[in-house]
């Protein structure tokens, strides 16, 4: 039994020495700092460099065509009499898309060709009365150069002449008038056919729409532009600050888990959307809680659109440049620690550590701009910790670029 108990003892001191023997060997294998004769965690450092500050700014949005026409029922023009395309056609700006039934109007417009033509055909007959009676003028005259007539013949054919072109002058006013009431209706003749405001295909023919007084609830054709598709949503004013016309844009639709689309900034709205706040669903990582104003923007789609579909939901990065400068002293923002409301960061310097009390600008998901404490080149230490002291001894470490 004791020989059993020995050996039981002896199995476990073994294996004791065994772990420590490994462990002992991991630790003074790995890369250590060595302060006071203690060891301490391994360290790791990177050299301060220039990069292009940028930052990425995620919304969401919607893609929608670059114009659409919708058109509902006007009650006060009737019914209509005939529809000119069919869903899925393609149109042209200023072609036909239905006609109300204008048999009304084309009788009023005719009535009111023909009275103007009439009063025309009068004007014209007086004309020529005025043409008669100024030859008439002429010849007394010359008759009573000549001792043949008298000058009372001359005042009377005058006077005839002067209510002729009086009669004549309002006929005139009548035709001009005519004209004004054919203009009117033909303008309202033309109403009467609807047409299309821009290039685009068909996408909705509803021949079915009942008519009410205020209107119909839905359009009766809906034409969508041909042009590329484009992408709108809202912003927070966090974001909306930062962006600007042709910042590019990657463009992550819902429904393609693993396909980009690539676009530009169109638009920023300097003015807010309708309801002003909210909008958390377009909400981004600026906001900071409480009440966020939403700003519409736009975004252009650069590549081919046609395997994308009006209403398609999409994620948008938009890429950010955060310094005017092209290239900008930078360090990882694991690098900084902050002691007593200061930020600062420790750096290597003929195996010690300095510390250093750090002035920090822009920032983008991994790098932060330093403006002051840290020089280009200097050995960063990227993995601080709780205990480091200026001054304090680095045996080893890793370095990455």
């Amino acid at each position: 039994m004791k020989k059993k108990l020995w050996i039981w003892v002896a199995s476990i001191v073994g294996l004791l020495l065994i772990a420590g023997g490994i462990t002992y060997y991991f630790i003074g294998k790995s890369p250590k700092m060595v302060s006071n004769g203690m060891e301490q965690m391994p360290v790791t450092v990177q050299k301060a460099s220039e990069r292009e500050l940028i930052e990425t700014i995620l919304v969401t949005g919607k893609i929608v065509p670059e114009s659409e026409q919708k058109v509902f029922l006007e009650a006060d023009k009737g019914s209509i009499s005939e529809y000119k395309v069919a869903e899925n056609q393609a149109v042209k700006a200023g072609e036909a898309l239905f006609l109300y039934d204008s048999s009304k109007i084309d009788t009023e417009y005719n009535r009111a060709v023909r009275q103007r033509d009439l009063t025309k055909s009068r004007g014209k007959t007086e004309q020529n009365q005025i043409a008669e009676i100024n030859k008439r003028v002429a010849e007394a005259k010359k008759k009573v150069e000549s001792g043949e007539g008298t000058q009372e013949e001359v005042n009377q054919l005058s006077n005839e002449k002067v209510q002729l072109e009086i009669q004549y002058e309002a006929t005139k006013a009548e035709i001009a008038s005519a004209q004004d009431e054919i203009n009117e209706i033909a303008a309202r003749k033309k109403e009467m056919t609807v047409v299309s405001k821009i290039d685009g295909i068909v996408v909705k023919v509803n021949q079915n729409v009942a008519q009410t007084e205020t209107g119909t609830p839905e359009p009766v054709i809906h034409v969508i532009s041909s042009q590329p598709y484009k992408v709108i949503g809202t912003m927070s004013e966090f974001d909306a600050v930062k962006i600007k016309q042709g910042q590019p844009v990657i463009i992550r639709p819902k429904v393609y888990k693993d396909r980009v689309w690539n676009g530009s900034v169109e638009t920023v709205s300097q003015f807010p959307n309708e309801d002003g706040a909210s909008g958390e669903e377009f909400a981004s990582g600026g906001a900071q809680g409480g009440n966020v104003t939403m700003y519409p923007f736009k975004v252009a789609i650069t590549d081919d659109t046609s395997e994308l579909r009006q209403g398609f939901h999409v994620s948008l990065e938009i890429q950010v440049k955060l310094n005017e400068s092209a290239q900008t002293l930078v360090i990882p923002h694991s690098a900084l620690m902050n002691e007593g409301g200061v930020d600062v960061a420790y750096v290597l310097v003929d195996g010690k550590l300095s510390r250093r009390e750090v002035q920090t600008g822009g920032m983008s998901d991994e790098w932060m701009e330093v403006i002051e404490g840290v020089k280009l080149g200097e050995q960063v230490v990227i993995t601080p910790y709780e205990g480091m002291h200026d001054g304090m001894e680095v045996v080893s470490y890793d370095e990455v670029e």
